[in-house]
């Protein structure tokens, strides 16, 4: 049987130096002068899932209870759920056990391949998004994780803030695949003067396990 092979969207004008290879993905896991923040992370090899149904209610994706309300966002056992809409939920797999049964429901679409996923990291990065979007991820109003949906450096994008206290702020944020090159530009070239830089997958799962 023949496997495809998988590419992420995202391109870094930086030296990987550990990669591991995982489910046809080369997955850089450390980048030669990362720094020390913030960072921009490629997560794009991590499953993504589209769930559509009339009553969310009854669905239990992963094991895990969705969240009600649109905008808001629960993560329990590395499965980021997003409420999008009274139809909808977008599902991150950010580090949970995979479960290919989720592909049984006729009502999940895989939109791994056909979107980017990244996650910023660090003490500037609603500084940076400020100057790409109108958006407010640091909502006093808002407990996270939530879910904003809108333009991001014009493209539309769903970003959920997973943080926004000092150092330990991140969010991660998904747009369709196509604006890859275009998206990774901006975001790098606004967050020039913060000193961003690109870091491989170390870096997010020490975040995660720093939280």
């Amino acid at each position: 049987m023949i496997e495809l092979e998988r590419i992420s969207p995202v391109e870094f004008n930086s030296t990987p130096v550990k990669t591991e290879r995982r489910g046809n993905w080369d997955v850089v896991m450390e980048y030669s002068a990362e720094g020390d923040g913030p960072y921009l992370i490629d997560l794009s090899h991590k499953p993504r899932f589209d769930l559509q149904d009339s009553d969310l209610a009854a669905k239990t994706p992963f094991g895990i209870k969705l969240p009600e309300a649109p905008g808001s966002s629960i993560l329990e056992n590395g499965i980021l759920a997003n409420r999008m809409n009274r139809t909808q939920v977008s599902l991150y797999n950010l580090g949970g056990e995979d479960d290919p049964s989720i592909m049984n429901d006729f009502g999940v679409t895989d939109v791994t391949e056909s979107t980017l996923f990244v996650a910023l990291l660090g003490n500037s990065i609603f500084s940076i998004c400020e100057k790409l979007t109108a958006l407010d991820f640091m909502d006093p109003a808002r407990i996270t994780p939530f879910l904003l949906q809108g333009p991001f450096s014009h493209v539309p994008c769903q970003i959920v803030t997973l943080n926004k206290e000092g150092d330990s702020s991140g969010l991660v944020l998904t747009c369709s695949r196509g604006y890859g090159k275009d998206m990774i530009h901006s975001i790098l070239h606004a967050g020039e003067e913060s000193g961003l830089k690109p870091a491989g997958e170390d870096r997010f799962t020490t975040w995660v396990r720093n939280r």
